[in-house]
Order: structure tokens, then C-alpha cells, then sequence
């Protein structure tokens, strides 16, 4: 089985975030996407985070409704700081009859030269990029990056919705319902979460 790990805080997962999981697992070669819930760094003091597993709870509450899309707290268990390179090591071994791939946005990839030993990650998976809204600064790509075989871009549709804007908005008093999958919203808004 070939799965695609989209990567993120999901502070809190939105229709953006669903859009291009359910976009990368209906319209390429992958046969689910995994959502890796990124653990908060505890050196970090972001009062804005929620708790690790209050934001895989969002994730599970998101996608239960969608056979192909799973939600991961693969990372919860690493050492950290950690790095994709280690958690793809750790995927692979873990469960070695699945291929992994990663998914991540345009904006991404251009800074996909910094990550530790993305050689690596590039010499032994596939990345399917997305979409984001082109900026000046992207003539600037790294064409050896986004020319090399592993990499894919798909056609997905452009979402801009940022888990910032939705915080912000919530703090506000605002209505951010349409934003969210609905029991993402019931649950946020029961809990009374990032009202502060």
C-alpha cells in the first residue's frame, strides 16, 4: 500500500486541510493519507497550541468519515526535537509492506533543502506537492529539487484557510462554523477552545 503522511499541528484541522487530503487520495496513485498530528514542543511556550492529543481528537473527529484518510500520532512516540528522516525510518520499519510518501505545499519545497538529510528522504520517497498562491520569491526554486523524478505535483485546488486566521477569529467572537467539518466545530466550541 503506497501512503502519503501530510504533516501538520492541525491547530485545528479545517476544510483546507481535508480538501487536499481527500484531493491527494482520490486524484493520484496514493490509497490513503495518513494526517501526522505534529507534538508540541514543550520548550516552546505557544498558549495558542492546544494539548497533543485534544488536536488528534479533531483529526479523528474530521476524518472518520473518510475511509482513505487516517489520523497518525506516529511522532508522540519519537525523541524530540524530531525530524521527518527519522520518522520515515521508523514508518518503514514499522511497517515495512506499505511505501510511504510525503505530502507537503509548494511553499514547502522551497525550503526543502534545509530539512536534515532531505538527500535521503528524496533518494527513497516519493513527495507530492500542492498548490499554494505564488509569491515573487518563487522564481527562485531550486530546480534540481523540483525537477528530480520523485518529486510530483499534483493539480490541486488552492485553499487558503490558515488554523491562525480560525483562532483568531474564534477569540473574536466570530463565526468560523463553515471552516471546520462539523463535529471539528461542536467540539471546539463545547469545550470552549481557543476562546482565550
Amino acid at each position: 500500500m503506497k501512503i502519503g503522511l501530510y504533516f501538520g499541528t492541525f491547530n485545528p484541522i479545517h476544510i483546507g486541510h481535508l480538501i487536499i487530503a481527500n484531493h491527494m487520495a482520490e486524484n493520484s496513485d496514493l490509497d490513503q493519507i495518513w494526517m501526522v498530528v505534529t507534538p508540541h514542543n514543550p520548550l516552546k511556550n505557544k498558549k495558542t497550541i492546544l494539548d497533543d492529543y485534544q488536536r488528534l481528537q479533531l483529526v479523528f473527529l474530521a476524518t472518520e468519515d473518510y475511509p482513505k484518510i487516517k489520523p497518525s500520532d506516529i511522532e508522540f512516540k519519537l525523541t524530540q526535537p524530531n525530524y521527518t528522516v527519522n520518522t520515515l525510518a521508523h514508518l518503514q520499519d514499522k511497517y515495512p509492506q506499505h511505501e510511504f510518501a510525503l505530502i507537503m505545499g509548494e511553499d514547502n519545497l522551497k525550503s526543502f533543502h534545509k530539512w536534515k538529510n532531505h538527500e535521503v528522504i528524496l533518494q527513497n520517497h516519493s513527495i507530492y506537492v500542492y498548490p499554494r498562491i505564488a509569491t515573487e520569491t518563487d522564481a527562485k526554486q531550486d530546480l534540481t529539487i523540483k525537477n528530480n523524478p520523485n518529486i510530483h505535483t499534483i493539480d490541486a485546488p488552492i485553499v487558503e484557510i490558515s488554523s491562525t486566521f480560525i483562532r483568531e477569529n474564534i477569540k473574536n467572537k466570530k463565526n468560523v462554523r463553515p471552516l471546520m467539518p462539523e463535529k471539528v466545530w461542536e467540539y471546539i466550541d463545547h469545550n470552549n477552545l481557543y476562546k482565550k
